[in-house]
């Protein structure tokens, strides 16, 4: 039977979020409508979920000792990881020592990089991914390109957001596809991944619920991306039933194998009818904030359920749904927002503005959702509020 306390107080049930972005505020908003204190921390001060949460830190994410004397301080009740760039050493060694992390200390550390995840996948599970190979050097990117064929696509084994990312399409993109992904990569320079690229006719994340009762699936999430950068989703992403049935099969079985409870983004190529492992992420996705408008629970709210031990008896999904980001370019470290109203005016659209502190560059800073007849019309209402937002640098 799963008890909640009362926040700030002796009873009180903490949960540590490691990693505050947008995904985790939302995260920590669900676990608050369920009584739950929730502590905030990031690599920089202000992060959204830092906004709304009951305390908040900024240590370095990968810095296993000031990781391990923060959770020995505050003593959460659940760890929950929301960002890759973490000392998963330390939350292996923590779990060791009875603390609980979401969904498990292996299933972060395996998720941590690319690496870890399509061995696992491929080598252990025997599940069908795109040709990959990894390489450290230059000269074994090189090599790793010819030897997988052009077109192929290369990452950092360690980023976020397509930072890094560039498809290579002949041996003279070779050379700039190596610079990007060292420049893009979460820690720095370093290892890549090599792939074949997919000719597939639709990409989806299907959001897969790990909780106390089994799995759950939520209807499959369609998107887009440019340069493997999450711009749009929709929901439901039409299916054939069997091709739906393989996808949760095989989603089913990488998150069985990683184990834990709470929603897992399992991102698949779908080709015809034949499924296609691409990337798993053992949280919240970006593409599933369409939940926010498209289902009575949203995947931030069955994450929470599923964290704390509480049932899930159904999932009711409203209709055709999508988002659409809104993103800011340029420079600013205290960006606004105007022309809320047009964005606004349309039935059945809203709008999440993230309320990140500062941008350089290229950043996600909020998503409009809408619900519509049809998936098309879902995704042009998104796109038209997203369009409507005048974000001020």
């Amino acid at each position: 039977m799963t008890t909640i306390g009362t926040p700030n107080t002796t009873s009180q049930t903490k949960l540590m979020l490691l990693g505050s972005g947008e995904l985790g505020k939302e995260v920590a908003i669900a676990a608050q409508r369920l009584g739950v204190e929730v502590i905030a921390v990031d690599r920089y001060e202000n992060a959204p979920a830092m906004q709304v949460a009951h305390k908040s830190y900024t240590i370095p994410m990968q810095d296993g000792g000031a990781l391990r004397a923060l959770v020995e301080s505050e003593r959460p009740d659940h760890i929950v990881p929301e960002i890759e760039a973490i000392s998963t050493d330390t939350l292996v060694e923590l779990e060791a020592e009875g603390y609980s992390v979401t969904p498990t200390a292996r299933a972060a550390k395996l998720t941590m990089d690319r690496e870890g995840i399509r061995k696992f996948v491929s080598n252990d599970l025997g599940i069908k991914t795109s040709e990959y190979a990894f390489a450290d050097t230059k000269e074994d990117f090189e090599e790793a390109c010819l030897q997988i064929g052009f077109p192929c696509v290369v990452k950092p084994i360690m980023s976020s957001s397509g930072k890094g990312q560039s498809t290579v399409h002949d041996e003279s993109s070779m050379g700039p596809a190596w610079s990007i992904a060292q420049d893009g990569g979460r820690t720095g320079a370093g290892r890549v991944i090599v792939e074949g690229f997919v000719d597939f006719d639709y990409e989806i994340t299907l959001l897969t619920l790990r909780h106390r009762d089994g799995t759950t699936f939520v209807d499959p999430i369609g998107h887009r991306q440019e340069d493997g950068d999450y711009q749009e989703s929709w929901q439901p992403q039409p299916m054939t039933k069997a091709t739906l049935t393989e996808a949760q099969r095989m989603a089913k079985t990488v998150t069985e194998g990683l184990g834990g409870h709470g929603i897992f983004g399992v991102e698949l190529f779908i080709k015809g009818e034949e499924v296609i492992f691409s990337e798993l992420s053992p949280r919240p996705h970006d593409t599933g904030m369409v939940t926010m408008i498209s289902q009575n629970l949203s995947q931030f709210a069955l994450h929470a359920r599923a964290i704390l031990g509480l049932p899930i008896p159904n999932i009711r999904q409203y209709g055709p749904s999508a988002s659409h980001v809104v993103m800011g370019k340029g420079s600013s470290k205290s960006p606004s927002f105007g022309n809320l109203e047009s964005a606004l005016e349309e039935d059945d659209t809203d709008l999440r503005l993230f309320g990140k502190p500062e941008v350089k560059g290229e950043r996600r800073l909020g998503v409009c959702l809408s619900l519509g007849a049809s998936i098309d019309e879902a995704r042009e209402k998104a796109e038209k509020a997203a369009n409507s937002v005048e974000v001020r640098l």
